[in-house]
């Protein structure tokens, strides 16, 4: 008896020390299929890493921006400076509002920075029309008030994108939901109720706007279009499922409410 005993309290040991408890700074989604899949690793010290860095540049873009710039570095400019901020306060902000109002939701994937190769292609572009043309032409960055429309533009679209996503709470995701959760409501009120996708506005706008600061023609174009075709084939597609999983009430909310983006209605 004596034996089978001891090995009883061996067995429990065991299976405890096996059984993996969840820790509060553990970022993992309830979903399997919202689970990390990039190359970044899904821990905490991946997620304050990224956090710091972010961070310090967004520290850096924002002092830049509010000293007009260095004279003794032709490239930092305010213009930069508030690119930076605004780019850096943007991923923080994914991670921050997702692990703030969607925990279960939340892994290193919320800040959004594997976010495809032509996202990243895209912002280095941007920064290498802006700093050539600087350099050869550098009247054509001197419209102040084109830069200071870009700025109010970013702060809007980034407002409401982040406030869409609070308001939303659990039934928000970054990626297209296939499958009704439990915890999917359809939401027509707060921010919803003027905009059908708020997130998606947001971020055209405030992408859209980081190009008037730069005062980029080039980039400013090719946002407009990749990104309109973006939301453009996205929306159609995800409203397709919402008609499936809420049926009459989606439709009627979508002839309510508009996008707000141009040409999507």
């Amino acid at each position: 008896m004596q034996q089978h005993s001891d090995m009883d309290g061996f067995d429990e040991r065991l299976r405890q020390r096996m059984e993996v408890k969840p820790h509060t700074l553990d970022t993992i989604p309830t979903n399997s299929a919202l689970k990390p899949r990039g190359l970044i690793p899904n821990t905490p010290l991946a997620a304050s890493t990224i956090s710091f860095l972010l961070g310090s540049s967004f520290g850096l873009g924002a002092f830049t921006f509010l000293v007009g710039g260095y004279g003794t570095l032709w490239w930092m400019t305010y213009q930069l400076g508030f690119y930076v901020a605004a780019w850096s306060a943007f991923h923080w902000g994914e991670f921050a509002v997702t692990a703030g109002w969607n925990k279960d939701k939340c892994s290193v994937d919320s800040f959004l920075l594997e976010n495809g190769a032509q996202y990243h292609v895209a912002h280095s572009a941007a920064i290498v029309e802006y700093v050539v043309t600087l350099y050869f032409w550098p009247s054509c960055k001197g419209l102040p008030y084109v830069s200071i429309a870009g700025i109010i533009i970013v702060v809007i679209g980034q407002a409401l994108r982040s406030s869409a996503m609070i308001h939303a709470g659990t039934s928000f995701s970054h990626a297209i939901a296939y499958k009704k959760l439990d915890t999917h409501v359809l939401v027509t009120d707060g921010i919803y109720k003027w905009f059908r996708h708020p997130s998606y506005a947001g971020f055209f706008y405030w992408a859209v706007g980081t190009q008037l600061v730069l005062q980029n023609p080039v980039s400013l174009t090719a946002f407009t279009i990749v990104l309109w075709r973006f939301f453009s084939s996205r929306i159609r597609s995800e409203e397709g499922l919402l008609i499936r999983f809420f049926g009459n009430d989606y439709i009627q909310y979508r002839k309510r409410v508009g996008t707000k983006i141009p040409f999507i209605p």
